[in-house]
């Protein structure tokens, strides 16, 4: 997913290069006028298992298409740790504030180029579930009800039901697809 056409410092045209690294030789868009290098590098994104009163907040988000429910996420913003980051995606996009953090792991998204860095977020029971613009609408699920996705942040899921010795079921992808087509008519 590249989406470099031009260099950022002289708007000459990027052509992919090949050229010897630490690794080995790897093929980076380069600027042949002024050398600059569009790296590429894998962005962080934070993730969270949202606990709420004893049971797990799934949000849909206006973007998505069908009926998609999944985990509290965002990018992480300079000068801030990952725990201080995903505390604030919580609180920006349910309202909800985070009284304990755990990290679950770090996944691979490879589609979107992204890392995703996990966590299980307890938050104060008194705390009232208002969604951001950017979220259509949440459910709350039991533990033991939770179905996950095969893509990073289910695995996530996945990983954190283990851990409360729950054995994880996955929709299949034509499952997921057959879901939306149904919530489209």
């Amino acid at each position: 997913m590249n989406e470099f056409k031009f260099c950022p410092m002289c708007a000459s045209r990027l052509e992919l290069i090949a050229r010897q690294e630490d690794g080995g030789p790897k093929e980076r868009l380069a600027c042949l006028s002024c050398d600059w290098t569009h790296w590429n590098n894998p962005t962080p994104v934070l993730a969270a298992i949202v606990e709420h009163k004893g049971q797990i907040l799934l949000a849909r988000n206006s973007a998505w298409p069908g009926k998609r429910f999944a985990l509290i996420t965002g990018f992480m913003e300079a000068g801030e740790t990952p725990h201080e980051g995903i505390t604030r995606e919580v609180k920006e996009e349910t309202n909800l504030d985070v009284i304990s953090l755990k990290l679950i792991g770090v996944y691979d998204f490879q589609r979107r180029n992204q890392v995703l860095i996990a966590y299980h977020a307890v938050t104060k029971d008194s705390g009232t579930i208002e969604l951001s613009p950017e979220l259509l609408e949440y459910r709350l699920f039991d533990f033991d009800k939770l179905i996950c996705w095969p893509a990073g942040t289910g695995y996530a899921l996945a990983d954190w039901l283990k851990t409360k010795s729950i054995e994880p079921r996955f929709l299949e992808w034509e499952e997921i697809e057959r879901i939306n087509q149904l919530a489209s008519e």
